[in-house]
């Protein structure tokens, strides 16, 4: 396995056009990675949501909840 500290040194071993590249290509694969966990996340929520749905409530209905929190 590759050490970050020698990822770094060879990231210095590139040109400038290529450290560039780099980091064009970790910024695009970090996006794409946020996103698949935000979609797998809302798939979880709208699963779970599915199985129990929400109930209407009023707002004072929330706020004594609230205030009645632990």
């Amino acid at each position: 396995m590759v050490t970050f500290a020698e990822i770094l040194d060879a990231a210095d071993k590139l040109t400038p056009d290529e450290q560039e590249s780099l980091v064009e290509i970790l910024k695009r694969r970090i996006a794409e990675s946020n996103r698949a966990h935000i979609a797998r996340e809302v798939a979880e929520a709208r699963a779970e949501h599915q199985q129990s749905p929400a109930e209407p409530s009023s707002v004072a209905d929330i706020m004594d909840e609230i205030r009645n929190a632990p």
